[in-house]
């Protein structure tokens, strides 16, 4: 199933639901279809392009600021799958500083790594293992969400997102 992006009525990013939950949306008159996916939902009487952006009608509050989760796809994500010491594709996650000498489990303290880079670093820091970042590692853009959520973000949803990837 194909997903679609939910935009709020002021054009602002919400959510990422399936293609059949924004086609009901519509339907409902609950949201506009600003970019379909050249796919169609078909009934007895009605055919109907899938959805791949919409906007709702009526402004949604937001109570929160959205953060993606942390997770090892989340990472490998923000690291483009490169290790951040040497620059092979990463298949592993690694704690900058280890977990056992107190680091903790956050976007600041993960990276991605490939599995030589890790075992050669152990439980030991960067420093100490005469190894470097490429770059630190902070936590996403507040977008980001958009890119965990999918497995790649679609062309026609690239203008409407704050991101640059």
């Amino acid at each position: 199933m194909h997903s679609a992006l939910v935009l709020n009525a002021s054009y602002e990013p919400l959510s990422v639901v399936s293609s059949r939950r924004a086609t009901c949306l519509v339907l409902s008159d609950k949201a506009e279809v600003l970019e379909n996916d050249g796919l169609l939902f078909r009934s007895e009487k009605l055919s109907f392009p899938s959805p791949s952006v919409i906007r709702l009608r009526y402004m949604v509050k937001v109570p929160f600021v959205r953060r993606a989760a942390l997770s090892r796809r989340a990472i490998f994500a923000r690291d483009d799958h490169r290790c951040q010491y040497c620059g092979a594709h990463a298949d592993s996650i690694d704690h900058v500083m280890p977990r056992s000498r107190g680091g903790t489990h956050t976007w600041e303290n993960v990276a991605a790594a490939c599995r030589p880079c890790n075992l050669d670093k152990r439980d030991r820091t960067p420093d100490e293992a005469g190894m470097r970042l490429a770059k630190p590692c902070r936590a996403p853009r507040s977008s980001a969400w958009v890119v965990v959520s999918v497995s790649g973000v679609p062309d026609a949803w690239r203008r409407y997102l704050p991101i640059a990837s």
